[in-house]
């Protein structure tokens, strides 16, 4: 499983995953100097493009700022999904687009003071996803065994699993 290119199978994970409840979304960018900067975003869907919808409230938030300097200099942006069962999906993407009015502007913005009351919507970001990594630890625990058979931690040799 590991790394894929963005395809239907992971579309519809990404898609279950930010419907379910319990679902804690991040996203992270990269400043001027490339250092990281992840918080977390209860507004991200997934539209009908397999684009990633991030809803930026604040102007002047690190975030915001960081994906114009996405745009403008194809700096990379992460998006983590992790669901209640342990699913952890990481996306990887380029900020595709910023739309700060028209239609579709409108109606996300409605949807945000539905949702918060006086708030404000500074953008509408659209992501496009390039990779998906299934980080889940019962996934990536199959693969590390069948890449690397001979890493093993060696209390896995000496303790048995009852005297635990």
């Amino acid at each position: 499983m590991g790394e894929r290119d963005m395809k239907g199978e992971f579309q519809y994970q990404i898609g279950k995953l930010l419907a379910a409840q319990g679902t804690i979304a991040t996203i992270a960018t990269l400043d001027e100097n490339g250092a990281p900067h992840c918080v977390p975003t209860p507004f991200l869907q997934l539209d009908e493009r397999g684009r990633i919808v991030h809803l930026e409230l604040l102007e002047t938030s690190s975030t915001h700022r960081n994906l114009l300097g996405s745009i403008w200099f194809e700096r990379p942006v992460s998006v983590t999904l992790c669901g209640r069962d342990g699913e952890v999906l990481v996306i990887s993407g380029r900020a595709y687009k910023a739309l700060v009015s028209g239609p579709l502007f409108c109606s996300f913005y409605r949807e945000v003071r539905s949702r918060m009351g006086d708030a404000d919507l500074a953008a509408v970001w659209l992501i496009e996803p390039l990779k998906i990594r299934d980080e889940t630890y019962q996934v990536r625990k199959v693969i590390e065994e069948a890449s690397h058979p001979f890493y093993s931690h060696l209390d896995r040799l000496v303790i048995k699993e009852d005297s635990i």
